[in-house]
């Protein structure tokens, strides 16, 4: 049993990741090719709109990439996790029929319209067209980021008769205080995505002299975005999104900072080698009272650590959390 737990653990895992490589270029892109066009209508200038035209290309490529990873995802619900399917179908499924029902429909629509309607539509239609798409894309990965956030932050259900969980309350379920954090913090990971991208095919073009005009404005977005953005996915969206943890989920912050002992002015764990038998951080460098501070914006506030809790509510692999967290944290401080 655990066994075929923990393949069907890393088959999801794999399916998720390799989808996800898609959707957040996509996403990512879609706030870009809609300033690419705002900067074309408003100066006039052919150039932003061929500019846009060749990243809408892009986004179309990643978008169609984008669904047929995410088909075999969805099936996974049922060949992996039918009995959560069973179980929490009728609060999950709403979130999920909307990101399929709405928002991908409403950004495939107008992708149609963008990529091939130019010369069709006036010059505003076209560029409401790129709006529409950018909307369908952030609103797609909202129903996502809302499904994810009931598993984390469950809301808005109830028991029925037979023992599975129904809605109870919509609005509960779509305003869960969990997905907005997360949700703007994976946002801007996108965007950040989208917007290197961007500027480093602009730097290419520029290195190998060719399509300069087009390079330079690459590159100037790209990394004015970039910067904006890789602020923005520091504070307030990781920040906020660690705080919701530290309240919400204690036992998951403590094992994401090996924090075995509550203790108040907590310092913040850069590096070292969690050691759960012995309850410790081996060759640990800190950051004295920062964990507390941040967590709590109070230096001596009081941290609850793992034994805090009862055992079985441990995470059940402590050092895999710890280094995945920290060498998270740690790319995106590069």
């Amino acid at each position: 049993m655990d066994s075929a737990l923990l393949v069907d653990r890393l088959h999801f895992a794999f399916t998720v990741t390799f989808h996800y490589l898609f959707p957040q270029l996509t996403m990512g892109l879609a706030p870009l090719i809609v300033v690419l066009k705002t900067l074309g209508l408003r100066r006039n200038d052919e150039t932003y709109n061929q500019a846009a035209r060749f990243w809408a290309r892009i986004f179309g490529i990643n978008f169609v990439l984008g669904v047929v990873t995410g088909i075999p995802m969805e099936f996974q619900f049922g060949t992996n996790w039918s009995h959560f399917s069973r179980f929490a179908g009728g609060v999950i499924g709403q979130t999920l029929a909307m990101e399929g029902m709405f928002a991908f429909f409403l950004e495939s629509a107008f992708l149609g319209l963008f990529l091939y309607g130019e010369k069709r539509l006036s010059p505003k239609a076209h560029w409401w067209s790129a709006v529409a798409v950018f909307l369908g894309s952030w609103l797609s990965g909202y129903f996502i980021i809302a499904t994810d956030a009931w598993m984390q932050n469950p809301v808005g259900y109830e028991r029925a008769s037979d023992g599975s969980l129904q809605l109870n309350s919509f609005w509960d379920l779509v305003l869960n205080p969990w997905a907005w954090w997360q949700y703007a913090h994976n946002m801007s990971g996108a965007a950040i995505t989208g917007a290197f991208v961007m500027a480093s095919v602009g730097a290419f073009y520029l290195l190998w002299g060719q399509h300069k005009e087009h390079g330079r404005i690459f590159v100037r977005v790209g990394v004015v975005a970039g910067c904006i953005f890789s602020i923005l996915q520091l504070f307030p969206t990781g920040d906020g999104q660690g705080r919701m943890i530290a309240h919400q989920q204690p036992v998951t912050l403590a094992a994401m900072e090996a924090l075995f002992s509550s203790q108040p002015g907590a310092p913040l764990v850069i590096i070292g080698q969690p050691d759960v038998d012995a309850r410790k951080i081996d060759n640990p460098l800190l950051v004295p009272k920062a964990l507390s501070f941040l967590t709590y914006r109070r230096w001596q506030a009081q941290v609850e650590g793992l034994d805090n809790f009862p055992e079985q509510l441990w995470p059940q692999n402590i050092p895999l959390l710890y280094y995945s967290y920290h060498i998270m944290v740690g790319l995106g401080t590069v």
